[in-house]
């Protein structure tokens, strides 16, 4: 039978990463020097995440995808995705800024490396006071206009950069040019895919002296050009009361910000659903005893067969609430 599923972390050393993985989040990625990313839940190749408690303990999200199928994900996701997890959930410190960069689209993802698009959204942890990000232009701009920037040096003038806050939350459809900002830690949600086309790195260099590599030309005809009124998602977290913050074709989610016992009835979903603690505690209670325990920076997997499970908060707790529609 199963049950909601919590999964071994995944470590990434990255030259931007830092050390609140372990001190805010509580995760030890010993011997990395540091951790910018962690991977909670994966379905990339070679980056496969696996089980880490209960009867199916060391088995990997591969192996219950091909056991258990829409059981595990639902019936319309699997005769959609098929044997391939659609999402992939992270955790990202950026102790210095992350490179500028754009993720392609279904469509160009498939013709150039067979890969899904990386269409994604980001729920700031924690932001120091002075942290800004990058999210699209801050005016309308020509393909020439961008590719003369990038010649010039000159990229940075015509980004949005927006100050944030904890709580924040951008949803960053394929296409769109972004980076994370120094001093944020943040939970992302994404399209599995693991696609970047990385147009400008501060012209850093790693610990052997090299800058790492650009994708200048590829990144051209990925970019949405196109100027936006907003970039940050306009939201009023309220007590006891789930919030949507996403709705696209790939994801939907919600934020839960609980401090009573709730049960969440999840028979109208035709979805697994991906549970992550942003704050607080909890414990996850589901059919047959099963009983989880989450803290900020942990996830769950609630499999398409659990129709309902209750919510025990310790206090205050946030949790994102995803599914695919």
């Amino acid at each position: 039978m199963l049950y909601p599923l919590t999964f071994e972390t995944i470590f990434k050393d990255k030259i931007w990463g830092g050390q609140k993985i372990r001190t805010v989040l509580g995760k030890d990625f010993s011997p990395l020097p540091n951790c910018g990313e962690t991977w909670e839940i994966s379905g990339v190749q070679g980056n496969v995440s696996v089980v880490k408690e209960g009867a199916l303990k060391g088995q990997s999200l591969q192996e219950l995808l091909e056991k258990y199928g829409e059981e595990l994900v639902g019936k319309h996701v699997y005769e959609r995705y098929g044997n391939e997890f659609p999402l992939l959930v992270k955790f990202i410190d950026a102790n210095d800024d992350l490179s500028i960069q754009v993720h392609p689209n279904d469509r160009l993802a498939k013709e150039r490396h067979n890969s899904f698009g990386k269409t994604e959204m980001w729920y700031i942890l924690e932001a120091d006071e002075t942290a800004t990000l990058n999210s699209g232009f801050n005016r309308s701009v020509t393909k020439d206009e961008y590719v003369k920037a990038v010649e010039n040096n000159t990229l940075n003038d015509i980004l949005n950069i927006e100050d944030v806050r904890a709580g924040d939350v951008f949803f960053l459809p394929a296409g769109r040019v972004h980076y994370i900002g120094k001093g944020i830690l943040l939970a992302e949600i994404q399209q599995t895919s693991d696609i970047t086309y990385r147009i400008y790195d501060f012209d850093r260099v790693d610990d052997k002296g090299r800058k790492r590599e650009l994708h200048t030309d590829l990144a051209v005809d990925a970019i949405d050009y196109t100027h936006y009124d907003h970039y940050k998602t306009q939201y009023e977290p309220k007590r006891n009361q789930s919030v949507n913050v996403v709705t696209s074709e790939y994801f939907v989610t919600n934020v839960l910000n609980f401090d009573q016992e709730v049960m969440h009835d999840y028979t109208h979903l035709d979805s697994f659903v991906i549970l992550v603690c942003v704050g607080g505690s909890l414990t996850i209670e589901a059919e047959g005893g099963y009983r989880i325990p989450l803290k900020m920076g942990q996830c769950a997997l609630i499999p398409a067969s659990a129709r309902q499970v209750t919510l025990l908060p310790d206090g205050d707790m946030t949790v994102l609430e995803s599914y695919v529609p």
